[in-house]
């Protein structure tokens, strides 16, 4: 068996997550595929054996996720090689806008202008955004004597603008009825280097508390003061370093830090996969997108009750036509795990994401139905 190869110039291998073995033969070889079908004998693309190689790149968030949905695909498929090249979201599109990748991982989808641009590199069709990977973000704390500390949208936005500056402040009280509050000077906390992660941050308190925070959703940290650490991991540590400390993480990362629950109408919820899954239900489809696409409106400002509203939502976009069967094959089969029950528990389980519900999932099999060729 030789390893297959693509036409295209490689992926950087310093950066790239490959797993699996690679095959004799075309895509699909042998094999009667009916993609998402069930019963009478057919089988669903993911199902079918294929061969081949298939590359994507994009949002690093997706990284420890695409590690175990790499693993978990070509333990089903072990004649195809899955490469990831996390370089980031805006990397990735480009990759696939270009047509050197047939998938991209992106932490929000694509805009008008890349729309248009993705019908040439689709073949005719169009591309579209799929949401498979949902992280929630806490609000991480480092207060001694604290445990259960209650924040509204507010009162988050007060103290990451620089309004409320020691712990005792009367609007934390009145959001902690309960608690003992120390006069500690509040150190916050933001991501220093361009990140998904504050700009889902920024954009859920612009529009939840539009009155403290009037900046923009950006995924560069708009304002000065506070602290500045890279990455998530620089921002876990500058809190667990300063007591009063406060900052924004993905939720797996918190480790022994406090985790604040957020108002959410008359209730506070904390940071769940549960919640955090809930509030893609909640929230609304984009208008005026192409068939098959599910970028999302994520509702910031919902009331409903168990949902978690400061999540990142990050995209798979593949295009409706390729002009390639094998290509059509492996990406449509790849996907259809990822959003699988066993691909959203493996994520889960290595990357502390939200498994997406039962009806997100419907949806987005629907958008992969349609995938083909010509």
């Amino acid at each position: 068996m030789k390893r297959t190869t693509l036409r295209r110039a490689a992926l950087p291998a310093a950066l790239v997550l490959s797993l699996g073995l690679a095959a004799c033969g075309g895509a699909n070889e042998n094999t009667e595929t009916t993609p998402g079908g069930t019963g009478g004998g057919e089988t669903t693309a993911a199902e079918a054996q294929l061969s081949g190689e298939l590359n994507g790149a994009g949002a690093s968030s997706q990284q420890a996720a695409m590690q175990a949905w790499i693993a978990g695909f070509t333990s089903v498929q072990p004649d195809v090689t899955v490469n990831y090249d996390p370089a980031g979201s805006g990397a990735g599109r480009d990759q696939f806008l270009s047509g050197a990748v047939p998938f991209a991982g992106s932490d929000r989808a694509l805009n008008d202008e890349e729309l248009t641009q993705a019908q040439e590199r689709c073949n005719g069709g169009n591309a579209m955004d799929l949401p498979v990977y949902v992280s929630p973000i806490a609000v991480i704390y480092n207060l001694e004597g604290v445990t259960d500390l209650q924040l509204s949208a507010t009162t988050i936005a007060n103290i990451f603008n620089g309004t409320i500056t020691t712990w005792n402040d009367p609007a934390i009280a009145a959001d902690n009825p309960d608690a003992t509050l120390p006069d500690t000077a509040i150190t916050p906390v933001h991501r220093a280097d361009d990140s998904g992660t504050t700009e889902n941050f920024t954009d859920y308190l612009s529009q939840a508390a539009p009155e403290a925070w009037t900046e923009e959703p950006d995924g560069e940290w708009p304002l000065p003061g506070g602290e500045a650490a890279q990455g998530t991991s620089g921002v876990v540590s500058a809190v667990q370093a300063a007591a009063g400390g406060i900052g924004y993480a993905d939720a797996s990362q918190a480790g022994s830090l406090g985790v604040a629950q957020v108002q959410v109408g008359e209730d506070f919820v904390g940071p769940t996969p549960e919640e955090a899954a809930a509030i893609l239900d909640a929230s609304t489809q984009v208008e005026g997108r192409p068939e098959g696409d599910i970028a999302l409106e994520i509702a910031r400002t919902t009331t409903e009750a168990g949902t978690y509203p400061i999540v990142l939502v990050s995209y798979h976009i593949v295009c409706s036509t390729y002009a390639d069967q094998a290509e059509a094959d492996l990406t449509k089969a790849f996907v259809e795990y990822v959003v699988s029950e066993d691909g959203q528990q493996a994520a889960a389980d290595a990357a502390g994401s939200a498994p997406i519900s039962e009806n997100l999932r419907t949806q987005i099999t629907s958008s992969l139905d349609t995938i083909s060729a010509g």
